[in-house]
C-alpha cells in the first residue's frame, strides 16, 4: 500500500510537470519541479518515521510467533524506531532468559523425581497415568518393559495402586499390604498451564517400621525372658526338692502328682519364653546353591503325615527345569514347614496343598484350599504377635518373615479370586 501510494504522488505531480512544461511558463514549470521533490522529501521522511517502524514491529511479531526468542532486531539509525527495537530486543532477552530458567528448573525436577526413592504417580485431567519414576516401578513390582502410561491405577495390576486410587485428594494414608510391606501414601494436586493435575507420593517405610518393631519386641523379650526363666529355675529346683522329699511318705499320690504338674509346667513356661526369644536370635543365613524342588520336596516328605492324618492331599507342581537358588536350606526348611503347617490348621480336615515352583525369576508358591484371609487380617498377618488362632503367639509368621527378608526375598500372603489362600516367595 505504501509503494502504490509512493507511485501516485511522484506520478501525478510528474504528468503535471509535463503539461505544464508544454502549455505554461517556465515559472510554473519550476514549481511543479519543488513540489515534486518536496514529495518525495516528504515521503521519505513518512517512510522512516511511520512505515519502517510499522515494519520493525510485524518481523517481531513474526518472531514471536515462531517463538524465536534467540533472534533480535537490528537498530536503523532512527530514533523512534531504535526505540521499539531496543524495547523489543530487551523483552525477546526476558523472555529467553525466563524458557532457560523454566527448563533448568523442569530439569532439576525431573532428575530429582527420578532419583528419589518415593514413588511419584502423576495423572493427566482424565485420571489416566501420565508419568512413573523409577521408583514407582520398584514398588508396583513392575517388569523393566512394563509400561503402565495411559492406564488407570485399577488397571496396573498392582494391589498398592488399587488402594492408593482409594485415597481421597489432599489425604494421606498408611497403607499395609499382605506381603508386610507398609507405605504412607499422599493424594494431592498442582497447576500446569491452568489446569489441575492429580499425583500421589509413595513412601516406603517397611524398613523403618521392621526395625522399630524389632527392636521393641527384642528388648522386651529379653526382659520378660530373664526374669521368667529366673524364677521358674527357682521353682522347679524348690519342687524337685519338694518331690524327692515326699517321695518316702506313703499316701501322698495326690501331692507328688500336684508338684509333677507344677513342674511341667513350669518347664512349658520356659519353652514357652524360649520360643519368643528364638525369634530374635535368629542366625545370618549363610546361602549356598541348591535345587529348590529337591528341598520342597524333602519338606513334603516331612510333613505328608502330618497332613495324611487330616485327609489333606499335598499336590506339587514343580517346575521341569528346577531353579538353583542362593539359600540357607535349613533356614528355608523351617520356613516350609511353618507354611504347610499354617495350611493344613486353615484346612483343619478334607482339603488340599498346591506347592508350586517356577523358573526365570524362581518362585515358590503354596497354595490352599483353607477358609481363607478377610482384608482387614491381610493387612495385619505379619505384625509382631498377631495370629488368628485361638491359642497362637503369632511367632510362626515373625519367623518366617524374619528368615526371607534376611535373605532378600519378595513374599506376600493373599486370598486369591479363586478361593485359594497364596503364599508366594520370589527368589
Amino acid at each position: 500500500m505504501f509503494w502504490i501510494l509512493t507511485a501516485l504522488l511522484l506520478i501525478i505531480p510528474a504528468i503535471i510537470s509535463y503539461h505544464v512544461f508544454y502549455s505554461s511558463s517556465y515559472y510554473i514549470f519550476l514549481a511543479t519541479e519543488m513540489l515534486i521533490i518536496i514529495t518525495a522529501i516528504y515521503l521519505f521522511i513518512f517512510y522512516r518515521r511511520i512505515i519502517k517502524p510499522l515494519q520493525i514491529i510485524g518481523d517481531g511479531m513474526e518472531l514471536l510467533k515462531e517463538q524465536d526468542f534467540s533472534s533480535r532486531l537490528r537498530r536503523v539509525g532512527q530514533a523512534e524506531a531504535d526505540r521499539i527495537v531496543d524495547v523489543f530486543n530487551k523483552m525477546m532477552d526476558q523472555l529467553k532468559n525466563e524458557r532457560l530458567r523454566l527448563r533448568e528448573q523442569n530439569h532439576f525436577l525431573d532428575l530429582l523425581i527420578n532419583a528419589s526413592p518415593m514413588g511419584v504417580v502423576i495423572l493427566n485431567l482424565d485420571e489416566y497415568i501420565q508419568s512413573v519414576n523409577p521408583a514407582t516401578c520398584k514398588i508396583f513390582g513392575l517388569k523393566p518393559t512394563e509400561n503402565i502410561t495411559g492406564k488407570k491405577l485399577t488397571e496396573t495390576g498392582s494391589l498398592l495402586a488399587k488402594e492408593i486410587a482409594s485415597i481421597k485428594k489432599y489425604d494421606s494414608e498408611i497403607i499395609r499390604l499382605g506381603d508386610a510391606s507398609i507405605y504412607k501414601c499422599t493424594h494431592s494436586s498442582f497447576i500446569d498451564r491452568g489446569f489441575q493435575h492429580s499425583f500421589y507420593l509413595i513412601e516406603s517405610l517397611t524398613e523403618e517400621v521392621f526395625k522399630a518393631e524389632k527392636k521393641a519386641y527384642e528388648k522386651v523379650i529379653r526382659m520378660i525372658a530373664h526374669e521368667v526363666n529366673n524364677t521358674t529355675a527357682g521353682i522347679t529346683s524348690t519342687l524337685n526338692t519338694l518331690q524327692d522329699t515326699f517321695k518316702d511318705i506313703q499316701n501322698n499320690g495326690d501331692i507328688q502328682e500336684a508338684l509333677r504338674i507344677a513342674i511341667e509346667r513350669c518347664y512349658s513356661m520356659s519353652r514357652f519364653i524360649t520360643d519368643f526369644a528364638d525369634v530374635v536370635r535368629i542366625p545370618e543365613p549363610q546361602p549356598q546353591k541348591h535345587d529348590l524342588n529337591r528341598l520342597v520336596s524333602s519338606c513334603k516328605l516331612f510333613m505328608e503325615n502330618v497332613c495324611r492324618s487330616r485327609n489333606i492331599q499335598i499336590v506339587m507342581e514343580l517346575s521341569g527345569s528346577s531353579p538353583i537358588v542362593e539359600v540357607d536350606s535349613l533356614l528355608l526348611e523351617q520356613v516350609l514347614v511353618n507354611i504347610i503347617k499354617n495350611s493344613a490348621e486353615s484346612i483343619g480336615k478334607d482339603g488340599k496343598i498346591f506347592i508350586r515352583t517356577a523358573n526365570n525369576p524362581a518362585c515358590l508358591e503354596i497354595a490352599d484350599t483353607g477358609k481363607g484371609i478377610d482384608k482387614d487380617t491381610e493387612t495385619k498377618l505379619f505384625s509382631p504377635f498377631f495370629s488368628t488362632k485361638p491359642n497362637g503367639q503369632g511367632l510362626g509368621l515373625m519367623f518366617i518373615r524374619e528368615v526371607l527378608l534376611k535373605h532378600g526375598y519378595a513374599f506376600s500372603l493373599f486370598t486369591g479370586a479363586d478361593g485359594l489362600t497364596y503364599f508366594q516367595i520370589r527368589m
